[in-house]
């Protein structure tokens, strides 16, 4: 009995060695490093601004009368065609016609009134000229002249005021092009007491519009007239509206203390889906380069040392922008001239070739971590070389 204690303690102890033996083993996890490498090659470099902006013709006119009264005609519709010169609406012309002949019969009788005091005048002239009147008199007559004719020239601006102001009854469009929007309706009275009253506003050419747009005060600097756009609108979010900034406008616009600046860019519009109003969203393309050499801008970030390499030899040189490539057991820097960056890659200018390949990170890989890789792989898939089947 005691024997047979003896040999299950034993066994028991034999076991417990073996297993803190084999939890040493597996508390050990064997690393590996890899380095992730990425290849100098051509791409296409872009730096952007992005704004809101609103659709708006380039040219747009306010039509509005001079006068007051009552509209009479309307001949315009909305999107009616419209010539330069072409009447859309005319005013009544009763009260207009009234002033006109008010203004000429006070023009006939001032006219009246100068032919006498002219004659008057010659006449007061020669007796004063015979010593037969005083000169008081003389004076007199001249001075009632002077008064009539002056009353004349009064009465002839008053009857070109009247003219004009009938010829402002009859509204013409100042430009060729398309009514926009129309203010009033046949019958309604306008009053131009204070200000001038808008009827019509009248677009010149839809084929050709603009966008407006409220670039922010940390972008504004790096946006130039010339620089190519990129634009969408919410009516055709499939399709993409192409323009060049044309003008970038010096006041500044503060609202809830954010200042904002206008660009104006250029919007061909020969579909005709762009109109007036619709919001755009913005991208200005204040750089571009096309096929240049990159690499990806955390290459330049990477920097080993040998603590992270392991066995791994580190050819290090002075310099302020540099890349790493991995020569057999070697880490070798390579001095570099940058160029542009869009922020994930970055141009080369020299200080390497085409296609090599340089390090952007290293990433330490243990045993277990593998491991797990591989029993997320399917079990239809072969195994890595040398893995025995279970």
């Amino acid at each position: 009995m005691k024997k047979r204690s003896k040999i299950w303690l034993f066994i028991i102890l034999v076991a417990l060695v073996a297993g803190l033996i084999w939890l040493m083993k597996g508390g050990k996890q064997e690393e590996k490093i890899e380095f992730v490498t990425a290849k100098v090659e051509e791409a296409n470099l872009q730096n952007s601004v992005t704004a809101t902006g609103t659709i708006e013709p380039v040219t747009s006119v306010t039509v509005g009368t001079q006068v007051s009264g009552i509209v009479s005609k309307l001949y315009v519709d909305y999107n009616s065609e419209v010539k330069k010169g072409q009447v859309i609406a005319e005013l009544d012309k009763t009260n207009l016609m009234s002033e006109l002949n008010t203004a000429k019969a006070n023009l006939s009788s001032v006219q009246s009134a100068f032919e006498y005091q002219k004659s008057n005048f010659n006449r007061y002239q020669t007796l004063f000229e015979k010593g037969l009147i005083s000169a008081n008199d003389f004076e007199n007559a001249r001075l009632s002249f002077q008064q009539s004719k002056e009353q004349v020239a009064t009465a002839q601006e008053q009857v070109k005021r009247a003219q004009t102001n009938l010829g402002y009854a009859t509204i013409t469009s100042p430009i060729d092009g398309i009514v926009l929007s129309k203010s009033v309706e046949e019958g309604q009275t306008v009053a131009a007491s204070f200000s001038t009253p808008e009827l019509f506003k009248i677009a010149k050419d839809l084929t050709n519009m603009q966008v407006v747009a409220n670039v922010d005060e940390a972008d504004i600097g790096n946006v130039k007239a010339g620089e190519r756009v990129s634009f969408t609108v919410d009516a055709y979010p499939d399709d993409t509206f192409e323009g060049r900034v044309t003008q970038v406008r010096q006041e500044a616009t503060t609202t809830n203390n954010v200042v904002t600046y206008e660009v104006v860019i250029n919007a061909p519009n020969g579909s005709m889906k762009l109109k007036p109003g619709l919001t755009a969203n913005v991208t200005i393309y204040t750089a571009e380069r096309q096929g240049v050499l990159c690499v990806p801008s955390k290459a330049l970030r990477f920097t080993p040392t040998p603590e992270t390499v392991g066995d791994k030899k580190i050819e290090d040189i002075q310099g302020k922008n540099k890349v790493w490539v991995l020569e057999g057991n070697t880490l070798k820097a390579r001095a570099i001239q940058v160029g542009m960056s869009d922020g994930l890659h970055t141009e080369i200018v020299n200080g390497i070739a085409k296609g090599a390949d340089v390090i952007t990170e290293l990433k330490v890989i243990t045993e277990e971590a593998q491991d797990e890789s591989e029993s997320e792989r399917s079990p239809f898939a072969p195994g890595p070389p040398g893995r025995k089947k279970k």
